[in-house]
């Protein structure tokens, strides 16, 4: 947690990665983020994977540093106090429809400067999900080794658009500081995947092709880089990215007579041309594997870590749990005991490390409606007795 967006208030109206990420990210940097969900939770409150209690614990680690506010949103009354709610304050994420109470029109009537973040899934308004979306743009036709398409598992096309609307917030505000308007700004699942294929060269690359990439496997496109299995059996991932960690992978490997003797016979240089290490694999290859297949992985990534070259031992989640380099020891992480579900765990706070400031400990997510009363008091100036009423009525929510 650092405090660089102290003074920020945002209205969360979301469910499930996208959206809610974009509010994780903001209150890591220290605005106030109020989730705003149904009484007992929204669609994705006991989202997979759970505790023994029913916990969802991916809510609990996309909802830290949040405040939550529990309403009836099936009913007019509780939809008009999150209208309420985000006038008062100004700034709302979703991922609601354009449309219905929620629409940036409907809101602006009585805030024109509102600022809207909307995380979309397709931009004329159809629905999609990130495994949709990746489907959409080609990247599971391109991984295993074919010919059945194979999909990740990581929300990739989800987590980018949720950092990319709380980017686009802080332009928003950017821009209304400057000039006094508000503004909705859409962010379509769609758009992000298919411009962020344009941005890595990707479109351009087809259509100057005329054809799709080749399957490659674990081999990295235009690189040398690839997974090899070692003495011990450990499979481990190799990339050179630099002519310095060519010629040190080639050195620390032994390997400078048999390059040598593959650039004669096919007259090219590898030493600074990672183009041509790419085209020439399938002589490559074979000498690599031999290489570092006649070694067991302690000292072969004694040697790389000396010679600066890039790689990884394959590894699970669970040994990246135990790892003390990404987990035990790094100053991202730090254990909850008040955590909604009971388990104490490390937490990631921030990504980003600001020197110059103390990182504060990332902090717990809310339980549903924990801050329902607090925030409708200071926000809209309810009485307690109205405030009592609501709960009595089932309007608003309160702990759960």
């Amino acid at each position: 947690m650092y405090q660089l967006l102290t003074g920020l208030s945002v209205i969360e109206a979301s469910s499930f990665v996208a959206s809610p990420t974009a509010g994780l990210y903001c209150a890591q940097f220290g605005a106030e983020v109020i989730r705003v969900d149904q009484i007992g939770g929204g669609p994705d409150f006991r989202r997979w994977p759970l505790t023994s209690g029913n916990s969802s614990l991916y809510w609990e680690n996309l909802n830290r540093a949040k405040k939550s506010v529990a309403l009836d949103l099936g009913r007019a009354e509780g939809r008009e106090l999150l209208q309420d709610l985000i006038r008062a304050t100004g700034q709302l994420i979703t991922n609601f429809p354009v449309g219905g109470f929620l629409s940036h029109e409907t809101l602006c009537q009585g805030r024109g400067d509102l600022v809207t973040v909307r995380v979309m899934g397709w931009a004329d308004g159809a629905p999609a999900l990130d495994y949709t979306v990746n489907n959409a743009v080609g990247y599971p036709t391109m991984t295993g080794p074919g010919p059945e398409p194979v999909n990740h598992v990581l929300p990739a096309w989800d987590l980018l658009s949720g950092a990319y609307a709380a980017f686009a917030l802080l332009a928003a505000l950017q821009r209304r500081a400057q000039t006094g308007e508000g503004s909705e700004v859409r962010v379509p699942l769609s758009d992000v995947a298919i411009g962020t294929v344009a941005n890595l060269g990707g479109i351009a690359e087809v259509l100057y092709e005329r054809d799709n990439r080749p399957r490659l496997g674990n081999a990295v496109y235009g690189l040398f880089g690839r997974d090899f299995v070692t003495a011990d059996t450990v499979r481990t991932m190799i990339v050179v990215v630099t002519s310095r960690q060519w010629a040190n992978l080639v050195a620390a490997l032994g390997l400078e007579e048999q390059i040598a003797a593959v650039e004669n016979a096919r007259d090219v240089s590898f030493a600074s041309d990672d183009g041509l290490r790419f085209t020439h694999r399938d002589a490559l290859y074979p000498i690599f594997e031999a290489a570092v297949g006649a070694r067991n992985h302690a000292d072969l990534a004694a040697v790389l870590d000396a010679g600066g070259i890039v790689h990884s031992a394959y590894r699970t989640m669970l040994d990246a749990a135990h790892d003390s380099r990404l987990v035990g020891e790094n100053p991202v992480f730090s254990g909850f005991r008040d955590n909604p579900s009971g388990f104490a765990y490390p937490a990631a706070g921030s990504f980003g490390t600001v020197p110059q400031l103390e990182r504060g400990a990332p902090q717990p997510a809310p339980r549903n409606g924990q801050h329902t009363e607090e925030v409708l008091a200071e926000r809209l100036n309810l009485s307690s007795g109205v405030i009592a009423r609501l709960i009595d009525t089932g309007i608003i929510g309160t702990a759960q």
